[in-house]
């Protein structure tokens, strides 16, 4: 299929004067959970996103599916019951992209691991029916048998428990191909600059094409505002007086070789001096450290982390590791953007809900905001449900805790498991064999299939998030851009000059992914 007709076809079809059922504005959890809720309840649904699908928060998170332990001790019971729920649903929804992932809590006094034990032991309890594996006491030998590189001096045990792991771009990716799947349009790089309005009433967007350089309407009956950290951009368009929803915080990750953390256990910090939980995690050969929680006044496509935060994550895992890590082991950096609900009064944003919330405006806009990747399901079926009585659709159920999830049906093994049943046909493309960069774990083909199945346009788009080669390791990522330019190219039907300007402009973004020059 050439992916030049598939996107003007898509761009030809959302112009219909038939008005669509839903425009989902965000294309990122929130955004592509919602769309894939209402396409599935038979209503004809078009998304749109100003940038590529899960370019913000949704692809700069802890790669976790999980309950939230450090919410259990806040006593926000009923959040970690539903994110447990849904834990196991997405598991089974999904089980090409979620696997079980241990984590170990270590103990350097005689009390921690019964208190912390006690906790995780109710946490597996809550989880109920879709529970994983159970919590376990370890003494310091075991403890030093599954992490190694923990610091032995003081440790008196730990716990070990269960959550879940994934890869959040790739599991994007497979919700925008669920949706297509379901009859619904998708289109990148296509922001939203304008609501219509007919007597007072949202009726539908006007979104710029960046691509072909054009404005045009897209007519709706109900429109979702999705938009992570710009919902309150959005509602503007709607009321200019209106006041803000969110409290903004960002989150810092640093990837590092897998040496610091060897194996398959992660590490999980129970309390930092910020009162949150660090965590060490084993991911695709590295392991990534995070996260911090920092109030930022305003919303960036591209979030730096601060040196301070870089000092804290680098600071809190010396304290626990055997050998401390520096600077000079950081292979990337990477910062999202946490969209809160705005409490009343002052509170730190760790002390914030993660919790989601809907508003209707007086002209039907339905805004979700806040949540986390775990919660997209029950996130898409609360706004969905909101949004049928807003527009008075026909009430149809929600569909989606059942619904396997694209390239569910069959499991493969290695590198492309993230495909799923698709994995033949990337295997099957040129260059199934010739890796990117020897450092790295893709090979050509991904590319070729990311451009002809999964809407990439770009040399960004396949370097960090259709594969994670950025976030593995930002100099390596570089060093393949030449490459994988002349395959975009190649696929895209682009010239010279626009292959030397994507490696250019992907030179600049890598910067900042890089504590050292890449």
């Amino acid at each position: 299929m050439n992916p030049r007709i598939l996107r003007e076809e898509a761009v030809a079809a959302v112009q219909e004067k038939e008005p669509w059922d839903v425009v989902v504005i965000g294309g990122g959890a929130t955004g592509l959970g919602a769309a894939v809720d209402a396409a599935v309840r038979g209503f004809r649904t078009v998304l749109v996103e100003a940038f590529d699908f899960a370019k913000g928060t949704s692809s700069r998170t802890t790669k976790l599916v999980h309950g939230g332990v450090r919410y259990l001790a806040q006593g926000d019971i009923h959040m970690v019951q539903e994110a447990l729920r849904e834990r196991g649903l997405l598991k089974r929804n999904a089980p090409h992209l979620v696997k079980d992932l241990a984590f170990v809590v270590p103990a350097y006094d005689l009390w921690a691991a019964p208190y912390y034990g006690a906790g995780l032991k109710i946490y597996d309890i809550m989880a109920g029916k879709l529970g994983l594996h159970s919590t376990q006491f370890l003494r310091k030998r075991q403890m030093l048998e599954v992490l190694p590189t923990l610091e032995p001096r003081g440790l008196k045990g730990g716990i070990c428990y269960y959550d879940c792991q994934f890869d959040d771009a790739r599991m994007a990716v497979t919700l925008l191909r669920t949706f297509q799947d379901l009859g619904g349009i998708g289109i990148n790089y296509c922001p939203v600059t304008g609501l219509v309005k007919r007597e007072g009433h949202v009726k539908g967007v006007v979104v710029r094409d960046k691509e072909r350089e054009a404005e045009y309407e897209i007519r709706a009956k109900a429109v979702i505002n999705a938009t992570g950290v710009w919902v309150d951009d959005i509602r503007r368009m709607d009321d200019v007086t209106v006041s803000p929803m969110l409290s903004i915080s960002q989150g810092v990750h640093l990837v590092l070789d897998a040496a610091f953390i060897p194996g398959v256990h992660a590490l999980m910090i129970p309390k930092t001096d910020d009162g949150r939980v660090l965590f060490g995690v084993p991911w695709n050969g590295k392991v990534i450290f995070g996260t911090t929680d920092t109030p930022v006044p305003w919303g960036s496509v591209e979030p730096r982390a601060l040196g301070d935060e870089i000092e804290f994550i680098l600071g809190t895992a010396r304290r626990y590791l055997a050998k401390a890590p520096t600077r000079d082991d950081v292979k990337s950096v990477y910062a999202g953007l946490r969209p809160l609900f705005r409490a009343e009064g002052v509170l730190p944003t760790a002390a914030l809900s993660r919790d989601h919330v809907v508003r209707v405006s007086d002209s039907g806009l339905t805004t979700i905001t806040g949540g986390k990747w775990t919660t997209y399901r029950k996130m898409g079926q609360d706004v969905v449900d909101r949004v049928i009585e807003v527009a008075g659709f026909r009430n149809i159920p929600c569909k989606t805790e059942n619904l396997p999830l694209h390239g569910a049906g069959a499991q493969w093994d290695g590198a492309l498991r993230v495909y799923g049943s698709d994995a033949p046909a990337v295997a099957e493309l040129p260059g199934s064999q010739t890796l990117l960069h020897p450092d790295l774990p893709y090979v050509e083909a991904q590319v070729r299939f990311a451009v002809r199945q999964e809407m990439a346009r770009n040399l960004e788009d396949v370097l960090a998030r259709r594969t994670r080669a950025l976030i593995l390791n930002a100099k390596a990522s570089v060093e393949a851009a030449p490459r994988v330019a002349e395959i975009l190219g190649e696929e895209l039907g682009r010239d010279e000059a626009w292959m030397e300007r994507e490696v250019r402009s992907y030179l600049e973004l890598a910067s900042g992914y890089a504590l050292s020059a890449p």
